[in-house]
């Protein structure tokens, strides 16, 4: 089973939005092609692949212009012969054993029992998941969710694969797993695919079509991937889109003010509570740390070693499991005990925490409202923190989007307003999860270059991550997690 898209000047604008998601689409993608889709952030990949598969609503949703068809039919006529893997996991996790929810999608197709729970294991196989099946859901790190969308996506064996950002929250080893699983399917079954994905050296080799969508619309670049960073590479790179090889350089910036120790962890152990538990599941221990001012520590590991679990704790959202956790007198500046034990006001200004998936921290209705919900919190001066708001939106590319819905944004916008909402307090310490997810090149780098700066006017940056070149970058430390507990979440 295959599949046949193509786009005549199509293009989406969410409700409430002056400006188009996208627009002048115009493509076709004939039955069995691999198709990597770029773009700078906000270009409407995401947007182009709700499309695709049929989710973007009816007119009280958005206004739609010009036509898209899968297989001659419009796209929303068309649901049963796409699957799509979207960009943030959680939104995909609906039943809570893996087994069961890998078995979701082909239930809602009437793929005959049998069939399915042929189909499970192997799908959990094939993309590295290997897990009993009534293994919790809950229990999964956010790349072990991804690779169990992505499995659920497999077993459908749907006509067209459809995959944004599949490998984002993936350690190296698994991205290459789950490109893999990719190829293997698409090759097995001859489906048509189009992924979304900003590491573009991991699919260049693997797909036979590179389309580039403009910031302003339309398409500006289609063809063969050799082909299309050769003609176009050096404009491709202006805009923001990631080409193979070459990486955005950071001018480091010197601490500008000598570093203090701020927290230290000794023989910590960290881990997460079940529910219906009385105590936390270690996912990780032995963990030995410190964290000054004015530096960065980057933390590395597989999926599921406990990263996420870390951060938390470090943050002050997670008690320690074991071992010590202690704040200095220059950090807690008069807040008691451990991070946990303080108040959310405390924390305000002591430690930040970004979240792995942008939506768990969007609060307000429009973009302006969400950098201001802690000032407002801590009662500062309006003017004040008007001034400092405006520098961070220009500074991340948010101005023209300042009056929208967070929930709105495309996912390397939500991620960079996040990232905003994080420093609008100035913590002194910064525990940031994956703070480049869904960036082109020039927002990241930009967003390298404003940690940087942060970095160095004082504040202790500790960075989940499993960006590379933003380790190169930036990290003065770094800490590696062990493999994985089987099963726990990270």
């Amino acid at each position: 089973m295959t599949a046949r898209i193509e786009a005549r000047g199509w293009g989406w604008r969410h409700a409430g939005r002056s400006g188009w998601a996208v627009s002048d689409v115009d493509i076709v993608v004939e039955p069995g092609e691999r198709v990597l889709l770029l773009g700078a952030s906000g270009s409407g990949k995401s947007t182009l692949l709700r499309g695709l598969a049929g989710v973007l609503g009816d007119e009280e949703d958005g206004d739609a212009a010009g036509e898209l068809l899968v297989d001659g039919r419009p796209a929303a006529q068309a649901r049963g012969a796409a699957g799509l893997v979207l960009q943030d996991p959680d939104a995909q996790v609906v039943l809570a054993r893996v087994g069961d929810d890998v078995a979701f999608a082909c239930e809602n197709l009437g793929v005959p029992r049998d069939e399915i729970w042929r189909r499970v294991p192997q799908a959990l196989d094939a993309v590295g998941l290997r897990l009993p099946l009534d293994h919790p859901t809950t229990a999964l790190s956010g790349g072990q969710k991804q690779r169990l969308a992505l499995a659920g996506l497999l077993a459908m064996r749907p006509g067209l694969l459809l995959l944004d950002e599949p490998t984002a929250n993936l350690d190296p080893e698994g991205a290459v797993d789950v490109r893999d699983a990719v190829v293997a399917a698409a090759e097995a079954t001859g489906s048509t695919l189009v992924v979304v994905e900003h590491r573009v050296a991991l699919w260049a080799e693997h797909v036979d079509r590179v389309v580039v969508l403009g910031a302003g619309g339309g398409v500006i670049a289609d063809g063969a991937p050799g082909a299309v960073f050769d003609a176009h590479g050096s404009v491709l790179t202006a805009a923001g889109v990631w080409v193979p090889g070459v990486v955005p350089e950071i001018p480091r910036t010197p601490p500008r003010r000598s570093g203090v120790e701020l927290l230290r962890a000794e023989r910590l152990a960290v881990g997460r509570r079940p529910l219906g538990a009385r105590q936390a599941r270690t996912v990780a221990d032995g963990i030995d740390l410190a964290v000054a001012s004015g530096t960065a520590t980057a933390v590395l590991g597989p999926n599921g070693a406990g990263k996420s679990t870390l951060a938390a704790t470090l943050a002050g959202l997670l008690a320690p499991a074991g071992g010590a956790l202690t704040a200095s007198a220059e950090l807690a500046a008069g807040a008691r005990g451990e991070p946990v034990r303080w108040t959310s006001r405390q924390l305000l200004t002591r430690i930040g925490m970004l979240f792995q998936s942008p939506e768990h921290q969007l609060l307000a209705s429009s973009v302006r409202d969400e950098l201001e919900v802690g000032p407002r919190a801590l009662r500062s001066d309006p003017a004040t923190t008007a001034r400092t708001v405006d520098d961070l939106l220009a500074r991340l590319r948010l101005t023209a989007l300042a009056d929208e819905n967070p929930f709105t944004l495309s996912g390397g916008e939500k991620r960079r307003l996040t990232v905003a909402a994080s420093l609008v307090t100035r913590p002194r310490l910064l525990v940031l999860d994956e703070p480049t997810y869904g960036q082109d090149a020039r927002t990241w780098r930009e967003l390298a270059i404003l940690l940087d700066d942060v970095r160095a006017d004082g504040t202790a940056l500790v960075v989940v991550t499993h960006d590379r070149p933003l380790v190169d970058a930036l990290a003065d430390d770094v800490v590696v997690l062990g493999p994985a507990v089987a099963g726990a979440a990270a």
